[in-house]
This record gives C-alpha cells, sequence and structure tokens, in this order.
C-alpha cells in the first residue's frame, strides 16, 4: 500500500493515461455518450489529452501532419467531451462525446465505421450526413 491507503495500481489510475509508453502517443476512442456508438479511433499526446481537459473538447495528435487536430477545425463537426475514461495499462484512452453537427468522419458519415465486412467484401450501412468535397473541397 502506498500513502493514503491506495495500493500502487489505484495510484496509477488516478495519475491517468501513461504517455511515457508507445512513443508518448496512445489511441483514443470516441464513443457517442448517449447511444454508444463507436464514432472514431485517434491519437492523443500529452499535449491534445491536456488540451481536452481544459476546453471541454476533443483534441488529438495528427500522425500525419504531425500536429494537434482540434477536432471540427474544417468541418465544424466538433465533440463536446461527456466522460473520458483510461484503460486498465493507462495506455488506450474512451472518450464519450456529443458529436455535433452530425458527422465524426471526414469521408461524410456519422462514424468512421460506417462498412461491415461481409462475404462479398465491405458494404457501407447508413448514408452520408455532409459531402466531403463541400466541406474540405477536392484534395
Amino acid at each position: 500500500m502506498s500513502q493514503g491507503g491506495q495500493s500502487n495500481n489505484e495510484d496509477a489510475v488516478l495519475r491517468g493515461p501513461d504517455f511515457s509508453r508507445n512513443n508518448g502517443i496512445l489511441p483514443a476512442i470516441a464513443q457517442d455518450a448517449v447511444t454508444g456508438e463507436v464514432l472514431m479511433l485517434a491519437y492523443m499526446n500529452e499535449e491534445s489529452f491536456a488540451e481536452t481537459l481544459a476546453s471541454g473538447r476533443a483534441v488529438y495528435f495528427s500522425r500525419s501532419r504531425n500536429r494537434l487536430w482540434r477536432k471540427g477545425e474544417e468541418s465544424g463537426h466538433y465533440q463536446i467531451v461527456k466522460e473520458i475514461y483510461i484503460d486498465c495499462d493507462n495506455d488506450a484512452i474512451l472518450l464519450k462525446v456529443e458529436q455535433v453537427g452530425g458527422a465524426a468522419c471526414h469521408t461524410g458519415y456519422r462514424s468512421c465505421f460506417y462498412r461491415v465486412l461481409t462475404p462479398d467484401g465491405l458494404r457501407p450501412v447508413g448514408q452520408p450526413v455532409f459531402d466531403p468535397e463541400k466541406v474540405y473541397g477536392k484534395k
């Protein structure tokens, strides 16, 4: 037991995510706080996690751009963080969010997990919420 009667495991949980692992970048799952729908998987570093805590809006670390990515900065489809869960190893983050703007995915679908694997291959589920070309322009 450590000071205050807490075990070492409880101390680790109270510290939050362990950014000393995985090159300082941890997976972060965004889940609809009401429906439980998994919206997306992104990554967070210590700076994006701290800004998320301070602002109440999801901020991720873009590995491809090597910079912070404030969800919705281009699309206006941002996430209000309702709860944050940390896994048992302190190396994965679950954000329960309110998805503002209707879609979490840059392809225009509500969820990045909008395709189901069938014997015939991937099949989209649902309809896009927005046209990505109108939001982001042609890339």
